[in-house]
């Protein structure tokens, strides 16, 4: 099969291969498009599952192992994956728009899943947190990859929805984490939890050789195109310089909530007194709400736009995790945490959105790279500042107050957004 799509396409498509229009027309959401945006979303799923797997077996390594593991340290090592995420998002959106989107995906693939399987072999720590690093680089360099494709595939006018249900799959894979987790850690050990992701690559990886398209033609990669240059220079100059900046600071405070719940919640919740069994269903209820997120903020964010829906979202999580501070009854804990998920990963499914809709083709998986890149700052500082608060003896709720924190400053961040959004709209128009 032939899997590299000129940007004009002149004839029909083959069978199974999606189809990209000519520049400036909305592609046909064909059958071929729908299995390759299909295999991109399962790719998704094991992104999330490699990604929240650690939070799931953090407790065991800590007790469990003999490597003489504390709060501080563990996340450190928490830390080690989105550091590897942060590297992966960056370049990977740059390879994306020169090199080719299926090479950069199906590679990033490849590598978050070794690296994912090795871990279950890792005789300590310092081992173990190089293989979350090496992961994490294709972790991070999936996302923005896989997206920057998608956005090619779809018509125009659905290109917010489908880039925001294409991002359930990660608290997918983080609610497949914590459902697997809960009889598989007691019966088989946490190392069986990151055995898991060979399915990924024996199952998924060959479904994306077979139906993910190139929709880069040969050799018109963006970076033969002087007056169309892709690159970070690009987007830290005018017009994109101040919106740039803003997705990316917003993107750190966002990851920040959510990935510093994703490392530590099911273990703040046996601090808290849960058992283990109920600390992981907490989890899921965490990324059952992003699941019900995604879809709830795809329908808002194509009704409303992405950036206020973004804006709405990020105040949902902060109030959300604002009341775990009350220490309220069981129920409510549920409902606040669902809360928290439908707006922290909703927020970042928008920021997606809005990124991918905001920038020109050429420009596209670069800004989304440089976007969840900067934004992984955010995702290595959380699991680190996580586990000093509770070193220091700060307690439980001294981290709901930083997550919460992180979504505010998000909700900030975005109005910002989009009112500079609003004002370069607004001379565009006083000077057509």
């Amino acid at each position: 099969m032939n899997h590299t799509l000129p940007a004009a396409a002149s004839h029909g498509p083959t069978s199974g291969a999606a189809t990209v229009e000519a520049p400036g027309a909305a592609p046909r959401f064909s059958k071929g498009s729908a299995l390759a945006v299909l295999v991109c979303w399962l790719l998704v799923v094991f992104d999330g599952y490699d990604l929240i797997v650690y939070g799931t077996v953090q407790s065991s390594l800590i007790s469990e192992t003999g490597w003489g593991l504390t709060k501080a340290t563990a996340g450190t090592i928490g830390s080690m994956a989105f550091l590897g995420m942060m590297i992966g998002a960056i370049f990977a959106g740059r390879m994306a728009d020169s090199w080719g989107r299926r090479k950069t995906i199906i590679g990033c693939a490849i590598v978050f899943s070794v690296f994912t399987i090795l871990c279950a072999l890792a005789p300590n720590a310092a081992v173990f947190g190089i293989l979350r690093l090496l992961a994490g680089i294709g972790l991070g360099g999936l996302v923005p990859s896989a997206n920057a494709l998608v956005a090619e595939l779809v018509p125009t006018k659905w290109r917010s929805t489908i880039a925001t249900l294409m991002m359930s799959g990660v608290p997918i894979g983080g609610s497949i984490a914590a459902l697997v987790g809960i009889p598989l850690i007691p019966a088989f050990g946490w190392q069986a939890m990151f055995l898991v992701a060979a399915l990924a690559l024996v199952i998924v990886v060959p479904l994306g050789l077979k139906f993910i398209p190139e929709t880069l033609a040969p050799g018109k990669g963006a970076s033969t195109d002087a007056n169309k240059k892709a690159g970070f220079g690009s987007l830290l100059r005018a017009p994109y310089l101040g919106v740039s900046v803003l997705f990316a600071l917003a993107t750190i405070a966002t990851l920040f909530a959510w990935y510093g719940l994703g490392t530590w919640l099911p273990n703040l919740m046996q601090l808290a007194g849960y058992n283990l069994g109920s600390a992981l269903t907490f989890a899921l209820a965490l990324n059952l709400g992003a699941v019900a997120g995604s879809v709830i903020t795809a329908w808002a964010g194509t009704r409303f736009g992405p950036i206020p829906t973004a804006i709405a979202a990020a105040a949902v999580a902060a109030v959300g995790l604002a009341a775990l501070l009350a220490s309220p009854p069981v129920a409510v804990v549920y409902l606040a945490l669902v809360l928290a998920g439908v707006g922290t990963h909703g927020t970042q499914c928008l920021i997606i959105a809005a990124v991918a809709s905001h920038y020109p083709d050429h420009l596209r998986g670069t800004a989304l790279g440089w976007a969840l890149g900067t934004g992984r700052i955010g995702a290595v500082v959380a699991p680190q500042v996580g586990g000093l608060l509770l070193a220091a003896g700060l307690g439980v709720n001294s981290n709901f107050l930083a997550f919460a924190g992180a979504a505010a400053i998000a909700a900030v961040l975005l109005a910002a957004v989009g009112l500079k959004i609003k004002k370069k709209t607004s001379q565009g128009a006083n000077n057509a």
